[in-house]
């Protein structure tokens, strides 16, 4: 029926006026006043509102009366604004419906806000539920989806972004915030938000990051981030990432924020250089790894069953060496990058090699292994060959990432905090021996281990 009294075309007319029965969704919307003015009888739908629990089961009531009148003689279903606005009359077009569309609400709150040109149009039912971008026209306002509403763009747009509000006649530029404080929202209610530039926003989005990377990258961008390479910024990725586990371990949420943006930045950056050279794009990038999210949870998305963590580690594995065409256990083993602390590439291998055959990490094995290691290495270390005795070292650290396979720990992870803790330890002892006017370095045995068990008991 279009969005204003008077939007109603000839061919809809002349249709609902041969029709045994025109049924309309809501009396209330402006658009109906023009079948009134042409003497069209109809029924509404507005009773139904009262009895449904969600916009979609009040759009599965109504197709499902209209269908049922439909049974008795020709019937037109009415709605106001366009028919892709109405999630009934979707319902019925996968019928046999024939559609007469109309002016939608979403192009009638555009041309009153002066928007031209492409714009995102939705619902206030969906907009909890769908991707929102800029400028935004929002149909179907009422004072039970109007806070929700308003919660869910402040989280995009910022609580201030600059909106427009419809109701009928009524017209009122606002900061979002304001959108829940008037009532009575009636059929042609709306809300508006224009196209913020970069530079006035205050929450962004995805596309923005990647867009002021590119500005950055542009010819006439930042000197500094224009001549970088792979290698030039290779570092800053570990660092970044190093950066987020202590904010991690730190237990800070603003400050795990901050990193893993710092982290994404990286991961943008390089994917930009790429793009740059023509050979992917970032919608590749994002598009492999979620290719790789949905074939690697089988157990989700697939026939695989798994009803654990270790369950589904299992069918993650098989499928990425699958995807990865490691015919063989070794190829996975080798596969470990290079680049890893050692330690932790330890760990790593020491988990594949048990995947590819091996015995599995057992305390009591890795414990002798362990006590095995250390005599070769006090053996290697009498015999003063340098070679020999780095080598036995290494085999005696091995054997530590096996045992901490074999207990269940991180042996990155409990070496890092070890150290936290040695550095305490001794920032607390050089304290207690300063305190008492000495030099931590003319220390005896005995007053060296006093004080240090001073502040092993003070940190029991």
């Amino acid at each position: 029926m279009g969005a204003e009294r008077g939007d109603l075309g000839s061919n809809a007319l002349k249709m609902l006026k041969a029709a045994d029965k025109v049924l309309i969704r809501t009396g209330g919307a402006p658009a109906v006043r023009s079948l009134d003015d042409e003497g069209v009888a109809y029924e509404t739908f507005d009773g139904f509102y009262e009895n449904s629990r969600s916009y979609d089961a009040l759009a599965g009531k109504i197709a499902r009366a209209v269908r049922q009148c439909g049974k008795e003689g020709t019937v037109c279903y009415c709605t106001d604004g366009s028919a892709s606005e109405d999630a009934a009359a979707q319902l019925l077009l996968k019928g046999r419906a024939k559609l007469i569309d109309g002016k939608s609400k979403a192009s009638h709150f555009a041309a009153l806000a002066g928007i031209g040109g492409n714009y995102t149009a939705l619902s206030a039912f969906s907009v909890p539920d769908l991707p929102l971008s800029l400028p935004l026209v929002v149909y179907d306002l009422t004072d039970g989806n109007v806070s929700d509403v308003k919660l869910r763009l402040a989280e995009e747009f910022g609580d201030e972004a600059k909106a427009v509000l419809f109701d009928g006649a009524f017209r009122k530029d606002i900061p979002l915030y304001e959108a829940d404080r008037r009532k009575g929202f009636g059929a042609l209610s709306g809300l508006v938000i224009k196209d913020i530039p970069l530079l006035e926003k205050k929450r962004f989005s995805f596309g923005d990051a990647v867009g002021i990377l590119k500005r950055l990258r542009a010819p006439d961008g930042c000197p500094w981030d224009r001549v970088q390479t792979h290698e030039s910024i290779r570092e800053n990725a570990v660092e970044e990432a190093y950066e987020l586990v202590d904010a991690i371990d730190c237990k800070d949420p603003e400050k795990i924020c901050e990193e893993a943006g710092d982290v994404l930045m990286q991961a943008l950056f390089h994917t930009l250089i790429e793009e740059e050279r023509g050979n992917f794009s970032v919608t590749d990038m994002l598009s492999a790894l979620c290719e790789k999210l949905i074939t690697r949870h089988t157990h989700v998305f697939g026939n695989d069953k798994a009803s654990s963590a270790d369950g589904a580690l299992s069918v993650w594995d098989k499928n990425k060496m699958k995807e990865k065409r490691q015919e063989t256990f070794s190829d996975a083993v080798n596969d470990v990058p290079l680049c890893f602390p050692a330690l932790l590439r330890a760990q790593k291998i020491c988990k594949r090699v048990e995947k590819g055959g091996w015995d599995p990490a057992d305390v009591g094995t890795a414990g002798e292994k362990l006590r095995e290691e250390y005599g070769e290495l006090l053996e290697a270390y009498r015999s003063g060959e340098k070679e020999r005795i780095s080598s036995e070292l290494g085999d005696l650290l091995f054997s530590a990432a096996w045992l901490a396979r074999a207990v269940g720990a991180d042996a990155e992870t409990a070496l890092a905090d070890t150290v936290k803790k040695v550095q305490k330890r001794y920032t607390e002892y050089e304290a207690l021996v300063r305190a008492d006017g000495k030099d931590p370095l003319a220390l005896t045995k005995e007053e060296r281990d006093r004080y240090y068990g001073r502040v092993k008991d003070e940190n029991a």
